[in-house]
């Protein structure tokens, strides 16, 4: 097994964004040659029938995604699996290549276990992308296209950009995900309202069956993330992703002026929104927890309420690729603790109590 804690102050030696590079590297391998990697895919991806759920018609092995932004251009798909992930969000994918905003634009706050990213959608743009998905498709593993704007693509335009990344990637993944709730496109989450949403779902679920969701900030108040989300499944959502990185700087003792904090720092945050929104929502929609998890503790306390999924992206960081094992191995205690058979019964159960109550 690899000793993460014992490279990761070499890692930490480099600019994150190098470092990530670096991995990324290392990652892309088994889309050369699986066959050496087999032995770690057989150790750390947890295939147990306590895990497994049907979603959108797709068998979920096990429920610990990977978030959006880590593998933005599906070059890693084969080797999230090897790590262990159930399934894997793409992207952010814009209509067109765009180079993001300038270095240095991500920062880490290693005593918070923080991760500040100001990226601002670099990606090879979408046909890039649908190139490489059409050349390894299907997959073993579920997999999520999150999609964005172009920078220069005007407001007024925004719909036009979403709807024709949902018509060019159709029938090449599991699911969509709207995203309009990352800091780091300027007039972005200005789209987090009712007439946009509206429009956009309306137009969006005329053009293809794949499941559509929306992904939300953690930084709107309370109220109004349930307002939105709530419209957003009336016009067509069919789940909400919460929450995106925040803007917060508050919550860390030197941040920078740009970009989102996620990780550790923003575990209660994002938290107080999911449980909002799940109150509101749990059983009328899928409903997915992304924002500090860092431990099975807290990722079955999101599955608890109302969570069918989580995903991870800045833990990895901080705890290696023994993470995902070990929280899908102690998953599998805790459901079995509480009295389940199947993660499924455990989904939502504190809704559950509260509706009892």
């Amino acid at each position: 097994m690899i000793n993460y804690q014992a490279i990761k102050p070499l890692l930490f030696k480099l600019e994150p964004e190098t470092a990530h590079h670096v991995v990324a590297c290392i990652l892309r391998l088994p889309n050369l040659c699986q066959l050496p990697f087999n032995f770690f895919l057989e150790s750390h991806f947890i295939n147990d029938p306590v895990l497994k759920q049907e979603i959108f018609g797709r068998e979920f092995l096990n429920p610990v995604g990977l978030g959006a932004g880590f593998d933005k251009n599906a070059t890693m798909i084969r080797g999230m699996q090897i790590l262990g992930f159930g399934f894997t969000e793409i992207g952010t994918v814009t209509p067109k290549p765009q180079a993001g905003n300038p270095k240095p634009r991500m920062f880490r706050h290693i005593e918070e276990e923080t991760i500040q990213n100001a990226m601002g959608f670099n990606n090879e743009g979408s046909k890039k992308v649908i190139k490489r998905l059409k050349e390894r498709f299907p997959f073993s593993t579920p997999i999520g296209i999150n999609i964005g704007k172009n920078k220069l693509t005007p407001e007024s335009d925004a719909i036009s950009d979403y709807t024709q990344l949902i018509k060019s990637f159709d029938g090449l993944g599991d699911y969509f995900v709207i995203n309009i709730s990352s800091p780091n496109t300027p007039g972005l989450r200005d789209l987090q309202n009712e007439e946009f949403i509206t429009t956009l779902f309306k137009e969006a679920k005329a053009l293809t069956k794949m499941p559509i969701l929306l992904k939300i900030a953690p930084d709107m108040e309370v109220e109004d993330a349930v307002t939105l989300t709530k419209m957003a499944v009336a016009s067509g959502a069919d789940g909400i992703i919460a929450t995106n990185t925040t803007i917060d700087y508050s919550l860390v003792p030197h941040p920078k002026d740009i970009g989102g904090l996620s990780g550790a720092v923003l575990k209660e945050k994002s938290f107080k929104i999911f449980e909002a929104v799940a109150k509101e929502l749990y059983g009328k929609t899928l409903l997915i927890s992304v924002g500090g998890i860092d431990s099975a503790e807290e990722a079955y306390k999101r599955i608890k309420a109302g969570a069918s999924l989580v995903q991870i992206y800045s833990g990895l960081v901080f705890h290696g690729p023994d993470m995902i094992m070990n929280i899908n191995k102690k998953l599998i205690e805790l459901i079995k603790h509480d009295g389940y058979d199947n993660i499924t019964q455990a989904i939502g159960a504190d809704r559950k109590l509260s509706t009892k109550c």
